[in-house]
């Protein structure tokens, strides 16, 4: 060979050479092999929803809402309490221990309270120059469903009935309660109307105050004039109940929007449901009849299960020059809810790898239920950086 060649040689090795030291390496290819959902073992409960009118159930952070019947706007009676409720706190909020603001009772409000009273309406009796504070009124609405207090509260906060009315129905529509219209702000016009699942968008609002969510798992309250009322709520108090709003009335038959607390694995959960034109007997008891038939079905079916025992396949992992290993759950994952649940799977995928070792995590797994639970996908074999034959195959 001539040094002329030997040279030119020389400075293709170096050149090889520098390239494949230079040369970028692809990273592995990460293909999720686990469906988007993952179902909880066993059959799925056999919930014991009303034979009439309509239900909705749902439980805190599990699943979505399960519903039940026409789902049809429907007559609501004095759930429509609740919206007024949910209002007088959003713009008049209560700490707790606080009495909040105080109604002086007019002699134009004992004349409604006596005609609302005539017409079999419920009502709290009062006297002209009574003190009612904010906290006293709420229980009042809340406890024994007085009609009377939702009309001075709503105007109280509003000035008029209709501007507080139109208040309710822009809140509704705000919380995405499409089927609901409001025409009064104790419920007893046939005209207010809604459906068992808009009132568990509203519950959801509600009971996130903290005050509302007290006033309602009250069994009793004391009130100025009247003194100790009951909750009409009877299911309150027993079993896990702790609210929320009856209703009833000829149109509406007897309604119900509860909640239920309930500890699954050391967890405590909190379950709301909404019963509508339950009419087999009384209406009220009808409705929590219903209700804690309903209720008491879906708590007996959580259970804390694995959803993905350790070793599951989740993700494969390719190089460039067709190596492979998959990932599998370094650990098993457990979530509360019942036989047949869907939870969703969702990953965080490292950084692009080039290369991984046996055991080496490719991926974090999350399992979103009652909680957010995660475990790592780790690698079962290596799979080093592309070959030799490879990376000169791929110079260019």
């Amino acid at each position: 060979m001539t040094r002329g060649r030997a040279a030119v040689a020389l400075v293709l090795l170096v050149a090889i050479v520098l390239r494949l030291a230079t040369q970028a390496t692809p990273p592995l290819i990460v293909h999720r092999t686990l469906a988007a959902y993952v179902r909880m073992p066993g059959s799925a409960p056999a919930l014991a929803w009303p034979r009439e009118g309509e239900a909705a159930l749902q439980v805190e952070t599990v699943g979505g809402v399960m519903r039940s019947g026409a789902l049809t706007p429907v007559p609501i009676a004095s759930v429509a309490k609740i919206m007024t409720a949910y209002l007088i706190l959003r713009e008049h909020p209560l700490a707790r221990g606080q009495a909040g603001f105080v109604l002086t009772i007019t002699h134009a409000e004992v004349s409604e309270q006596k005609r609302r009273t005539a017409l079999d309406e419920s009502t709290l009796s009062v006297r002209a120059g009574e003190r009612i504070t904010e906290r006293q009124a709420l229980q009042a609405l809340l406890l024994p469903s007085a009609n009377n207090i939702a009309a001075v509260l709503a105007i109280h906060d509003a000035g008029t009935l209709a501007a507080f009315i139109a208040r309710m129905n822009a809140t509704a529509r705000a919380l995405g309660m499409r089927a609901t219209t409001y025409t009064d702000p104790s419920g007893f016009g046939a005209e207010t109307v809604s459906t068992a699942a808009d009132q568990l968008r509203l519950a959801r609002a509600a009971m996130g105050d903290a005050t509302f969510a007290a006033i309602v798992a009250e069994p009793s309250a004391t009130l100025p004039l009247v003194g100790s009322v009951a909750n009409i709520n009877a299911l309150v108090g027993t079993d896990g109940y702790v609210g929320i709003k009856t209703g009833s009335d000829g149109a509406a038959g007897g309604c119900l929007v509860f909640a239920k607390d309930v500890t699954v694995g050391g967890r405590r959960l909190t379950m709301l449901g909404a019963v509508l034109g339950q009419r087999q007997g009384p209406l009220i008891e009808a409705a929590l009849a219903s209700a804690r038939r309903l209720g008491d079905s879906l708590a007996a079916a959580l259970r804390v299960e694995t959803v993905l025992p350790a070793g599951t396949r989740v993700l494969s992992a390719n190089s460039a020059d067709g190596r492979h290993t998959t990932a599998v759950t370094a650990v098993a994952l457990r979530e509360i809810g019942w036989g047949g649940l869907m939870l969703p799977i969702q990953f965080t995928i490292r950084p692009p790898l080039t290369r991984v070792h046996v055991g080496e995590w490719i991926a974090k797994v999350i399992v979103t239920g009652a909680s957010r639970v995660s475990t790592a996908a780790v690698a079962v074999r290596q799979v080093a950086g592309p070959s030799l034959g490879w990376r000169l195959q791929n110079l260019l």
